[in-house]
């Protein structure tokens, strides 16, 4: 379901604030649970999930995996600056298991390839012939009567042959268990996964989110066998935020190398660049004052601030070294000569 939101001129308030009325009213619908997120204008990662956020836990070890994420998920939902909890793990599916009683099968005669290809020909739709015609073929496959296959019953009318040559029934020495099972199993590369979505409180910010979910993973203390790992945009905030500054200080150098070569002197650089940090803090001072995150979009918007200062920095430079070599000296102020004796009268 998308819905189209007035323009903010008209609304007044931001689309988390939206979001965060209509969660508290929706809550109350017994059953049903609703996701709601913003739309992004640009969408890292191509994995759908019912939250804007992932968190996926991978390991080779399926069984420590339907263990601990289970857990990891209800320690999430218990983290104040996240919603709209959910995960892809379905492992609510009813698998019937038959368990054989292998002393008791051992003393009837029945060995275990015996049962194997009982249960073969009732359930396994082995073929056992085929029938050749002047123009087609067809393959005849025996199993029991479709009545038969609809329930665990089916168990009391199968019969093995042991090795005297007698007919056992296969109730005498076999029983079902009932237990849950996948009914799919995520990967991720080639190891399952199991990915948690969230999405963030209102007013929340993504940095304090991703820091409040490794200080509940070092809480729990997971096995080495399973590696938690943000996915989706939170993965790409995460590597942006840990190159951000080798980024930053890489750009800043080749900026003073290419205005050292430009002017032929190692003081100018400096002085543009010098402009550069009083641009970033009135930016930041902007966000802060208008209560805007510091997105994308932001970030963008801060490089071409960034660019604007220092491209005015530049002809403000050009044109004192200009000026400089010119001859041109700075004017002094008109001063009215100050008078050294008295007028006769």
């Amino acid at each position: 379901m998308n819905v189209d939101l007035k323009p903010i001129g008209v609304r007044k308030i931001t689309v988390d604030q939206v979001i965060a009325r209509l969660r508290r009213k929706l809550a109350v619908v017994p059953g049903a649970t609703l996701f709601l997120r913003a739309n992004q204008d640009i969408t890292v990662g191509g994995r759908f999930t019912s939250s804007q956020y992932q968190y996926t836990l991978e390991s080779e070890n399926l069984a420590d995996l339907n263990t601990w994420a289970p857990r990891v998920e209800a320690k999430l939902r218990t983290l104040r600056n996240l919603r709209d909890i959910a995960t892809d793990q379905q492992t609510r599916g009813l698998q019937a298991t038959l368990v054989i009683d292998r002393d008791t099968a051992s003393r009837l005669g029945i060995a275990a390839n015996a049962i194997d290809n009982t249960l073969y020909d009732a359930f396994g739709q082995r073929q056992v012939s085929t029938i050749y015609t002047g123009l087609n073929q067809y393959h005849v496959v025996m199993e029991v009567d479709e009545s038969y296959r609809n329930s665990t019953d089916a168990i009391q009318s199968l019969y093995v042959r042991s090795s005297a040559g007698m007919q056992v029934p296969l109730s005498a020495f076999t029983h079902f268990e009932m237990k849950t099972t996948s009914l799919a199993v995520n990967h991720q590369g080639q190891f399952p996964a199991v990915t948690i979505s969230f999405n963030l409180g209102e007013g929340v910010a993504l940095g304090d989110a991703v820091k409040d979910i490794q200080a509940a993973m070092l809480q729990m203390g997971l096995p080495s066998d399973i590696r938690p790992s943000f996915q989706g945009t939170a993965q790409a905030f995460q590597s942006s935020l840990a190159s951000q500054p080798w980024l930053i200080l890489a750009a800043l150098v080749a900026v003073y190398i290419v205005l050292g070569v430009l002017y032929e002197s190692y003081i100018h650089p400096i002085t543009i660049l010098s402009t550069l940090p009083s641009a970033g803090v009135g930016a930041l001072l902007a966000l802060l004052a208008f209560h805007t995150e510091l997105s994308v979009i932001a970030l963008i918007g801060i490089i071409l601030l960034i660019g604007i200062v220092k491209k005015n920095a530049i002809m403000m430079i050009d044109f004192a070294v200009e000026a400089e070599r010119s001859g041109k000296t700075r004017q002094r102020p008109f001063t009215r000569p100050a008078c050294c004796g008295s007028v006769p009268s």
